[in-house]
C-alpha cells in the first residue's frame, strides 16, 4: 500500500502545488477536494508546480486511491509513527504491537510484528480501540511462549528453542474504545500478571458468544449466550471493564504537541522491567571434557 506520488519516476515533493486537476483549475474559494470528486480508483491528470506558478508546472498522470486504500494506508502510517515513537522514547530497546482487534486482523498484526521485532528487550502491546473478537487465548500464548531448550552448536551461533521467541517483559495499553475482545485481552493479561497495563478502563462488554437475530425492519438484535468467570469464581466486570494498573488520559492537549502520554508511561514502566533481563538467553556452561580421562576425574 502506498501514496500514488510514491512511485517510480514520480518527482513530487511535500510542498508542491496542485494547479489543476483534468484541466478544471483549482480555486482557493473551493474545497480542494472537489476537483478530485467522483475520481476515487481513476487515472487522471494533474498539474503540478514547486513554486505554485504555472510557469514552471508540469503535468504529471497517476491514479488516484479509492477510499479504502487511503484509509488503509493513514491505517498503516498512524501504526508506523507510533513504532517510531516507540522506538524512539525506548532509545530502540523496545518493539511496538498494536491489534486492531482479536480476529483475524489482529492475529496477524501481533504475528507479523512480533516476529519482525524479536530482537527487541521487550514489547509494547497497543490495544486501543480494539474491536473484539475471540477470546485471547492464543495470542497470550504467543507473546508468553517459554524457551524450553538451548541449544550450543559445534559450529554456529547458541540459540534457544523455540528459535521464534522473546521473553523480554511487555507492557499493554488499553482505553475505553475497546471492548468485548478487547476487554477479554486485557482481562486475561491482568489475570496472568504479564506485565504493566496503561490507560484507561474498557468499555466492558464481554458478554457472548451471541446469536444473532433478524428483525422486520431489516435491522438486528444479538442475545448473548455466555459470561466469562476466572478461575478464582469471580464474573467479569460487565459493563465496568478492565481498570489499569496506571490510570493515564490521552489528553488532546499533549497529543496535539505530537506525543502520547499513555504510550509514555507505558515504554516507562516497561524500561524498568528490562533491568531483570529476562529477554537475555543463558549463556552456556563451561565445556566439559567427555573422555575417558576426563570421566574418570569426575569419579
Amino acid at each position: 500500500m502506498r501514496s500514488p506520488f510514491d512511485q517510480p519516476g514520480v518527482e513530487v515533493k511535500e510542498g508542491d502545488y496542485i494547479l489543476s486537476v483534468n484541466g478544471l483549475k483549482l480555486h482557493s474559494e473551493k474545497d480542494p477536494y472537489a476537483a478530485f470528486e467522483g475520481l476515487s480508483g481513476k487515472t487522471v491528470s494533474l498539474e503540478i508546480s514547486s513554486t505554485g506558478k504555472s510557469d514552471d508546472a508540469k503535468e504529471l498522470v497517476i491514479k488516484c486511491l479509492t477510499r479504502q486504500e487511503e484509509a488503509q494506508l493513514r491505517y498503516l502510517e498512524h501504526l508506523e509513527n507510533n513504532r517510531k515513537m516507540v522506538d524512539k522514547l525506548s532509545d530502540g530497546q523496545l518493539g511496538y504491537i498494536y491489534m486492531s482487534n482479536t480476529s483475524a486482523r489482529g492475529q496477524l498484526e501481533l504475528v507479523r510484528m512480533f516476529y519482525g521485532q524479536l530482537d527487541k528487550k521487550g514489547f509494547i502491546l497497543d490495544e486501543r480501540f480494539n474491536a473484539g473478537g475471540q477470546l485471547a487465548d492464543r495470542f497470550l500464548e504467543l507473546l508468553q511462549r517459554p524457551v524450553t531448550y538451548n541449544l550450543h552448536w559445534r559450529h554456529g551461533k547458541d540459540h534457544t528453542n523455540p528459535i521464534k521467541t522473546n521473553t523480554g517483559p511487555v507492557g499493554m495499553l488499553i482505553n475505553g474504545w475497546a471492548g468485548s475482545g478487547g476487554d477479554g485481552l486485557p482481562w486475561a493479561f491482568q489475570e496472568l500478571k504479564a506485565g504493566p497495563i496503561v490507560g484507561e478502563r474498557t468499555l466492558g462488554i464481554l458478554v457472548g458468544p451471541a446469536t444473532g437475530h433478524q428483525l422486520i425492519d431489516g435491522g438486528t438484535i444479538t442475545v448473548p449466550g455466555a459470561r466469562l468467570y476466572d478461575n478464582d469464581g469471580h464474573w467479569f466486570w460487565e459493563g465496568e471493564g478492565v481498570r489499569p494498573d496506571f490510570e493515564v488520559w490521552d489528553d488532546p492537549n499533549i497529543i496535539m504537541q505530537g506525543r502520547d502520554p499513555q504510550m509514555e508511561k507505558v515504554v516507562e514502566e516497561v524500561l524498568k522491567l528490562t533491568k531483570e533481563n529476562k529477554h537475555i538467553m543463558t549463556p552456556a556452561p563451561a565445556l566439559e571434557d567427555r573422555s575417558a580421562k576426563g570421566l574418570g576425574k569426575k569419579k
